[in-house]
């Protein structure tokens, strides 16, 4: 019997929708492991799995100066519209410029006021009550587009794109910007998808047509449609246009003259 606990099974459901029995049996079947649970109950047609799996309650704001974005994480969004904890914020953003850390690490680990950026954040965290994150950050210094959208208008900003470019104009790399908070796209290119997330979706949509009952001699065709869908879902240049939906990214961007070089999404709450 494979070895998986009660929490297990609650975590799965959380992630995936699936009912109880569904959950235990996709542990089971895949020897307690939980990635390869998932993937059990995206062949077997779980609902809105992939879309579950991004969910979280976590809150906080997103701030962003000049070309540069930070997020502060929260438990409740009564805090995270407190100005106190957006100036903290806004404050470790501040320090994300000038001292230029590689990663949340060095950020944390950097000297501010007599103490690091770590111990500052826990004596926020001690003061105002609640366990405080410093999830991410990103400082470009190119020419970049910014844009910050709220989820409701009493709180702060909870989704952050910062686009850096070249050619073009700030109009249109704004637009690019708003289309990026909407799409939710992962890539720039599909280059730049791992070779193991590709695998996974060929093994994922081979497996399902199994499961459907397709012909074998039409599986190896479906399973590059599903590829090239999963391209068309996450990487920007291949996504439609949410402004031109009968285009991709790649044909608007270039007729603006516009060429993208890098991006970073962030929202509160999601990996």
């Amino acid at each position: 019997m494979p070895a998986f606990t009660a929490a297990d099974v609650k975590r799965l459901r959380d992630a995936t929708g699936a009912g109880m029995m569904d959950a235990k049996k996709a542990l089971t079947e895949a020897d307690g492991e939980y990635d390869k649970a998932v993937e059990f109950l995206r062949i077997k047609g779980a609902k809105d799995v992939g879309k579950r799996l991004e969910r979280s309650t976590t809150n906080g704001v997103v701030v962003s100066k000049g070309g540069a974005l930070l997020e502060l994480d929260c438990e409740t969004d009564f805090v995270a519209k407190n100005a106190d904890f957006v100036a903290l914020a806004e404050k470790l953003l501040d320090l994300a410029i000038t001292e230029k850390p590689a990663d949340v690490a060095g950020l944390l680990a950097t000297e501010v006021d007599g103490q690091t950026v770590e111990k500052l954040i826990e004596a926020e965290s001690v003061r105002i009550g609640e366990k405080l994150v410093l999830s991410r950050f990103a400082v470009f210094e190119g020419t970049t587009a910014v844009y910050l959208h709220k989820r409701a208008t009493d709180l702060p900003p909870a989704i952050g794109v910062a686009v850096q470019y070249s050619g073009g104009n700030e109009e249109a790399a704004r637009s690019l910007a708003m289309h990026i908070a909407a799409a939710r796209p992962r890539y720039l290119t599909r280059e730049e998808v791992p070779a193991e997330a590709v695998e996974t979706e060929r093994r994922v949509a081979e497996q399902t047509a199994k499961e459907e009952g397709k012909p074998e001699q039409a599986i190896s065709k479906i399973v590059e449609g599903r590829v090239n869908a999963y391209y068309k879902d996450f990487v920007l240049l291949e996504q439609p246009s949410i402004t031109e939906p009968k285009r991709t990214v790649k044909q608007v961007a270039g007729d603006a003259g516009l060429t993208v070089e890098r991006f970073v999404r962030f929202e509160v709450g999601q990996a």
